[in-house]
């Protein structure tokens, strides 16, 4: 079945909201069995949107709209489909006393423009929101399906996995199955070189993307069950696993952090970070995970040669070899180890830009990790504006201390 992607709101259009829910949706839709063939972005324009929904309804089995439910004069959604349908909206006035109930839940006053947020047209059933008073709609006709949902995220996103995917996996005839290996130390080009043998393949397919955190490899798989939907993504990954195997650090939702993190609490082990121009990033993505306090330490920044000299940075090795240097990082993971007293300590420095510094170009960063009997270096050099260095500066980071835990 063929799928399309309607999201509609000006704001969109113009740039001030960003469309997450068509990137969102466009993940979850293979792995129910449906080809996603066209998205189609659309304000708050009634006459336009009824010409999208007719452009649609040409060439889509399923027709997906995100936005225009709220209860403004500019939401619009409601009125466009019954026009296109030519049905007449009519209010639900139990609909009604459910808005009721729960502005009262809030202790506020519903207003009266809520009702609109009622209407309804007879082939519609109603989608409830659990986060809003938004409902959403289910229509069939004419061998066609229309859903509409709102266009909060927090809200949609709700109603997809609770009311919306429970009725398409009925409709669906085949399982989608994906899983994502996750990579890092090698170019997209490099990446795709080496899995090159298995990208023709029509099932399981395999797609490379590149990522701020490396490069991705989704499996895909689609068969009558998922026990063999995921036997034909088992055999795949092994077969990449069997080139990539010392780049690969994680699948699906894991995280570098999260992975690092539990091998410093399986082995009863505890960390202390040492960073100079990132400033603290890598320390801010270690204790994203919760519980990291058992393992984490805490950071020191040096930012400053008044930061640097604080935390007993020996002035010498600076003056000596510069701040961004292999020497000095491998005193900054010694400084972080033995000031905060734990097993391991990592040392960050590099150069962010806007320019070169100590005749060190921008993207160069030095790593280093001292577990008290070694001392580990590597230096990098990655491209991008600054916040990417940071970002690739604290996942290069991370990953050869992974590689080192295990």
């Amino acid at each position: 079945m063929k799928a399309e992607i309607i999201s509609i709101g000006t704001e969109l259009l113009l740039g001030d909201i960003i469309d997450t829910n068509s990137a969102y949706l466009a993940g979850q839709l293979p792995l129910l069995g449906l080809d996603l063939n066209f998205i189609s972005m659309v304000g708050d324009n009634q006459g336009r949107l009824i010409e999208t929904l007719k452009q649609a309804w040409k060439r889509s089995d399923i027709i997906i709209t995100t936005g225009g439910l709220g209860p403004t004069q500019d939401d619009i959604t409601r009125e466009a489909v019954a026009e296109f349908l030519g049905e007449k909206l009519t209010v639900d006035y139990a609909l009604v006393q459910q808005f009721e109930e729960l502005f009262r839940y809030f202790k506020r006053e519903m207003p009266p423009t809520n009702i609109k947020q009622a209407a309804v047209i007879p082939s519609a059933e109603i989608v409830p929101n659990p986060r809003g008073t938004a409902p959403g709609w289910w229509v069939e006709k004419d061998n066609r399906i229309i859903i509409t949902m709102p266009g909060p995220p927090r809200e949609m996103e709700l109603m997809w996995t609770k009311e919306i995917v429970p009725r398409l996996r009925q409709k669906a005839d085949a399982i989608i199955v994906s899983k994502t290996l996750k990579t890092f130390g090698l170019t997209e080009a490099e990446v795709d070189e080496r899995a090159s043998p298995f990208l023709p393949s029509k099932n399981p397919t395999v797609g490379t993307y590149a990522k701020i955190d490396g490069v991705y490899l989704r499996i895909t798989a689609k068969a009558r069950t998922e026990v063999k939907a995921r036997k034909l993504i088992n055999q795949r990954e092994d077969d990449i696993r069997g080139i990539l195997n010392d780049y690969i650090w994680g699948t699906d939702s894991e995280t570098l952090e999260s992975i690092v993190g539990n091998l410093l609490s399986s082995k009863k082990l505890t960390l202390a970070t040492m960073e100079s121009y990132t400033g603290g990033s890598l320390a801010n993505a270690i204790t994203n995970i919760p519980g990291s306090s058992a393992y984490f330490a805490g950071g020191l920044v040096a930012y400053s040669e008044a930061s640097r000299a604080a935390f007993s940075l020996n002035p010498q090795c600076t003056t000596r070899y510069g701040t961004v240097s292999m020497q000095t990082c491998k005193a900054m993971a010694t400084v972080a180890r033995e000031t905060l007293k734990t097993s391991i300590g990592v040392g960050l420095t590099g150069v962010l830009g806007p320019a070169e510094l100590e005749g060190q170009p921008i993207g160069t960063i030095f790593i280093s990790i001292d577990d008290g009997k070694h001392k580990h270096g590597f230096a990098k050099n990655y491209p991008g504006n600054r916040l990417q260095i940071k970002q690739r500066s604290v996942t290069a980071a991370l990953f050869e201390l992974r590689r080192i835990l295990l």
